[in-house]
């Protein structure tokens, strides 16, 4: 069984980069829901994160916090029944592959993977695991479900992704450059080096397409709320204050 999973594992990595392949040429790795995904989950996490301290975008660090979960449920059904590289199968490994990749790049000649190399999938798989973990703590602070506990789990979960994300951007850079090959202009296109036969034959736009109407319309009914919502803040505001006076 171990065997079988290191050979496949090896049939798609090898050392030397695929650049240096006389057969390698542009061929289409990932699809267009895996980078629908990637880009919206750049924009909501980065959102979230930045409208985390304001009362006033509230509204908007929340609907980007529910877009996260939404985005992750879709993830896992699409890395079950998605296209090749965008399977979990195709890119989950274990310690032994992760430390052998890690060591192919310290001595800088890591191993060319066709889709997620062993430490980009670990990456991958420990944010799923947080947005989870983040969405479900805001979620019950925002409902006011438990103590302060869980806004602490909340901000400490998502200081902890941010920390993933860094260390993430900066693999992408220098695995960019000891591949001599761009990695973000290839989850925008879809197109990586390799070999012909390594290549997926659909991009599924129709897929991405409905994921993105599907986002799209999920902000779009909750920001039409907004200014009802701000209304009744103020009204609460208001009331609070004139039964403080009253009070005095």
């Amino acid at each position: 069984m171990k065997t079988t999973s290191v050979s496949r594992a090896n049939a798609s990595a090898s050392a030397p980069a695929a650049v240096s392949d006389p057969q390698a040429r542009r061929i289409l790795v990932w699809d267009a829901p895996v980078r629908v995904f990637h880009w919206l989950m750049v924009l909501s996490f980065a959102g979230a994160y930045l409208t985390a301290e304001s009362e006033r975008w509230r509204l908007v660090h929340v609907s980007l916090g529910y877009t996260m979960a939404g985005l992750v449920v879709f993830r896992i059904l699409w890395g079950l029944i998605g296209t090749r590289y965008a399977r979990f199968s195709d890119f989950v490994r274990g310690p032994g592959a992760v430390m052998h990749y890690l060591g192919s790049l310290v001595r800088g000649r890591p191993e060319h993977h066709t889709g997620h190399n062993p430490a980009g999938a670990l990456a991958i798989v420990a944010l799923l695991a947080l947005t989870v973990a983040v969405t479900a703590a805001g979620w019950a602070t925002y409902s006011e479900i438990g103590g302060d506990w869980l806004e602490e789990v909340h901000e400490a979960a998502a200081n902890v992704m941010l920390a993933i994300v860094g260390v993430h951007v900066a693999a992408v850079i220098v695995s960019s450059r000891l591949h001599r090959e761009n990695l973000v202009r290839a989850m925008i296109t879809g197109r990586k080096q390799g070999r012909p036969e390594e290549g997926i034959r659909s991009a599924w736009r129709g897929v991405a397409a409905l994921l993105l109407a599907a986002v799209l319309g999920f902000w779009w009914l909750q920001w039409q709320g907004a200014p009802a919502a701000d209304g009744s803040a103020a009204a609460v505001s208001s009331q609070a204050a004139g039964r403080a006076y009253d009070d005095d």
